[in-house]
C-alpha cells in the first residue's frame, strides 16, 4: 500500500510505479482486475474503530504472499469465516492505497460497518482483534480507473454510508499521481456521527487544500446551506450538477452505495449527456439483507428426468456435472457440487468473482451489476446468476 497512509502512523515505502500508474486499460491492471480469486489465511494486524458502528481491519501480508494481494484502488477482498455451523462470506472494499513496508511485508485494509441483524458484521466489530485469524480472497473488482493519465484530469466520487470505502482509496491515488489532478467528493450520511474515514477525510484536505473538494450531505442533520441537509433525490442531484460540479469538466465519475442512489446518479449523468464509459459504479448490500448462497445445494436425478450438461474449466482442469432442468439451478451451484474450490463471494451478482466465459452452449442471467458491456458481448457471464438454456453449457473461469 503507498506511502502516503491515510493518518495511519506504520512506516512505508513507496511500491512500484506500476502500482500507482496502472489503469484498466494497462497490462498491470489487467493483471490485477482479473485474476484467478484464491483465498489465504492472514493474521489481523490491526482493529481500528471509525465510527459506533463500523470499524477499520487491517490485515497482515506475508512477504510471500505479496505479490498476491497486490491491488489497484478501488478493488475488494472477500471474507470467509465458519459462523453457527455456516460458512459466511463477505466482500468489502480496500479501503487505504497500495503500499509496502520497509521489509517487504504488505498490508490489506477493509472498512465494515455493522448491520442491523447483520450476523457477520456483527461478529467482526464486536469480537474481531488483532491476532486473529482470517481467510481472505486475493483482490478483485473493476471499480477501477480507466484514465491512463490523470494530469489536469479530474475525477468525481458520489458515496453513501460505507461506500466511502473504495474512494478513499481512489482520493488518494488521483491526488498523489499527478500534481495538477483534482478530486470531488459527495459524501450522504445520516448525521455526523455517521461520517466514517472523517479524519481522515479532513487530513487528506489539509494535505491537498485546492485539488480536493468533499461536500458532506447529512439526511437527518440540519447543516447551513440548505442543499447539503436532507436526503438526495433526483433535484437535489439536479442543483448539485448546476452549481458545484459541472458534469462537462469531469473527466471520470465513481459511484459506490445502495441501488436507488447509484441508479439515480447514473441516469441522471446520461441524461446530462455523459458518456456511460466515464461512469464507473460498485453497489454494496447490507449484510442483515444478504440471503446466503447455496454452496453447492445437493441435488437429486431421477431416472429418465432430462438434465443439462454443465462443463467447466478452472486451472486448467476440466469437470462435467449434470443439472436437472427442475432444479433451475445455477451454473455455479451445478459447478460446486463436484468443485468446492470455484470461485464466488457475493453470489448475487454485485460483485463479479464467479465470473466465466461461455464457451459453448447458452445461458440466462437473471441480474448483472459487476459485468460491463463490452464483457458481455465477449460472452462473460456471472455464474452465480446463470442458467443453462441449451442442452450443454461450456463456461471457462480460467479466459
Amino acid at each position: 500500500m503507498a506511502a502516503a497512509n491515510l493518518g495511519a502512523t506504520r512506516p512505508a515505502v513507496d511500491v512500484a510505479e506500476a502500482f500507482l500508474a496502472a489503469t484498466v486499460g494497462g497490462e498491470a491492471s489487467a493483471r490485477s482486475t482479473r485474476r484467478r480469486a484464491r483465498f489465504h489465511t492472514l493474521e489481523v494486524a490491526e482493529v481500528r474503530p471509525l465510527t459506533a458502528d463500523s470499524v477499520e481491519v487491517t490485515f497482515a501480508v506475508p512477504e510471500d504472499l505479496v505479490d498476491e494481494y497486490d491491488y489497484l484502488p478501488g478493488q475488494y477482498v472477500a471474507l470467509r469465516k465458519e459462523l453457527e455451523g455456516h460458512e459466511r462470506r463477505r466482500s468489502y472494499s480496500i479501503c487505504r492505497p497500495p503500499e509496502r513496508s520497509a521489509g517487504g511485508t504488505g498490508s490489506i485494509s477493509v472498512a465494515i460497518k455493522r448491520d442491523l441483524g447483520g450476523l457477520f458484521s456483527t461478529w467482526a466489530n464486536a469480537e474481531l482483534k488483532a491476532g486473529d485469524t482470517l481467510d481472505v480472497m486475493s483482490p478483485q473488482g473493476t471499480f477501477t480507473s480507466t484514465l491512463a493519465d490523470l494530469d489536469g484530469r479530474r475525477v468525481v466520487g458520489i458515496a453513501a454510508g460505507s461506500g466511502i470505502t473504495p474512494l478513499m482509496a481512489l482520493a488518494h491515488t488521483v491526488l498523489a499521481r499527478s500534481d495538477d489532478s483534482t478530486f470531488e467528493l459527495v459524501y450522504t450520511n445520516r448525521s455526523t456521527l455517521d461520517v466514517m474515514f472523517l479524519e481522515e477525510l479532513a487530513d487528506l484536505k489539509d494535505r491537498y487544500p485546492a485539488r480536493l473538494a468533499v461536500h458532506h450531505v447529512l439526511s437527518r442533520e440540519q447543516r447551513t446551506a440548505p442543499l447539503l441537509s436532507g436526503r438526495i433525490d433526483q433535484q437535489k442531484l439536479e442543483t448539485m450538477l448546476d452549481l458545484l460540479i459541472r458534469p462537462e469538466t469531469v473527466d471520470e465519475w465513481f459511484l459506490c452505495g445502495p441501488f436507488e442512489l447509484v441508479q439515480l446518479a447514473r441516469d441522471t449523468l446520461e441524461a446530462r449527456g455523459v458518456d456511460a464509459r466515464h461512469i464507473r459504479y460498485e453497489l454494496f448490500t447490507t449484510d442483515a439483507d444478504r440471503v446466503e448462497p447455496r454452496h453447492g445445494r445437493p441435488v437429486v436425478i431421477e431416472q429418465g428426468e432430462q438434465t443439462y450438461a454443465v462443463e467447466f474449466t478452472l486451472d486448467g482442469q476440466s469437470s462435467t456435472v449434470e443439472s436437472p432442468v427442475s432444479a433451475n439451478e445455477s451454473i455455479l451451484n451445478a459447478a460446486l457440487r463436484v468443485r468446492p474450490d470455484v470461485p464466488f463471494a457475493c453470489a448475487g451478482g454485485v460483485c463479479g468473482t464467479c465470473r466465466a466465459r461461455v464457451v459453448d452452449g447458452s445461458v440466462r442471467m437473471t441480474e448483472n451489476y459487476a459485468l460491463e458491456p463490452d464483457e458481455l458481448d465477449a460472452g462473460y457471464v456471472l455464474t452465480c446468476q446463470s442458467h443453462p438454456t441449451s442442452d450443454r453449457v461450456v463456461v471457462d473461469y480460467d479466459v
